[in-house]
């Protein structure tokens, strides 16, 4: 398993797992629960939720998969940025922290930047450190306008990640934002690597995968897991795709396979918006 480094001097997996759209369904309840637990068994311990997904419904699927596992667990959430606030983060994180059936977070992220002045999120997490409530912060979806703010705040330098929109067709972060956060040691966590299962009906990946022997998933995933300050977390909701994700472990692609990827999937010439999904 290749490992990423945060800040604070936690060690990641650099693949873990999403839950975007989990238990929104009785019928898939079941399968989705085992993946989890598949992928814990394979070492895939990151698990990354939010109080947004399902309206809870996600992070109680979440505490039933790791419930006896807890320590096995690197469990990251995410709160409303309507929430992020002194008044309100303590009663949003307590709540996260009900559903998810723990009494501790290893990261907790603001989930995109909204009208709360950074400097109070900032002190408002801190403040959840110090009650033990949670280990490390971070951020979501914050371009980099809102991340120079974020760094130049009290206590900004302490931020452990910027999850963000980050795939083959999504490279737009690549031209500043990236390697503005890679200058500051910042890691950057790839949510929809693999693009809500649309990239594989990419004929570039497609074509690609055949060439190198990988099924266009574990090609989209490789690339990410080449670089070495990116964890990217697909949402998985089968044992079966689950270990198709984890044979993107044991493919390194090397310099001309990215240069392939790159004529394919053209990085970008110019600043851009950022992109959401």
């Amino acid at each position: 398993m290749r490992t990423v480094r945060l800040p604070c001097g936690a060690v990641v997996p650099a693949l873990g797992q999403g839950t975007w759209g989990m238990g929104e369904e009785a019928s898939r309840r079941g399968e989705e629960i085992a993946s989890l637990r598949a992928g814990l068994d394979h070492g895939l311990s990151l698990i990354d939720t939010a109080e947004m997904y399902g309206d809870g419904r996600t992070e109680m699927l979440v505490a039933e998969a790791i419930r006896g596992r807890r320590d096995e667990v690197f469990l990251v959430s995410k709160v409303y940025p309507h929430h992020a606030s002194r008044r309100a983060m303590r009663q949003a994180c307590v709540d996260s922290l009900r559903r998810l059936g723990t009494d501790r977070l290893d990261l907790y992220l603001l989930h995109w930047a909204g009208a709360v002045p950074i400097a109070e999120t900032i002190a408002s997490f801190e403040q959840l450190q110090r009650d033990g409530l949670i280990r490390a912060w971070g951020v979501s979806n914050l371009d980099l306008d809102a991340m120079r703010a974020l760094w130049h705040a009290p206590g900004g330098r302490q931020v452990q990640t910027n999850q963000l929109l980050y795939n083959l067709v999504r490279r737009g972060i690549e031209w500043d934002l990236l390697p503005w956060q890679r200058e500051r040691g910042i890691p950057t966590m790839a949510y929809s690597p693999i693009e809500q299962g649309r990239l594989l009906r990419e004929p570039g990946l497609a074509g690609f995968a055949a060439r190198h022997g990988l099924a266009p998933a574990q090609a989209a995933l490789a690339w990410l897991l080449a670089k070495e300050d990116v964890i990217a977390i697909p949402k998985t909701a089968s044992v079966a795709r689950l270990q198709e994700n984890l044979g993107a472990l044991r493919h390194r692609l090397d310099a001309a396979a990215l240069a392939e990827l790159d004529r394919a999937f053209a990085p970008p010439r110019g600043p851009a918006p950022l992109e959401m999904i």
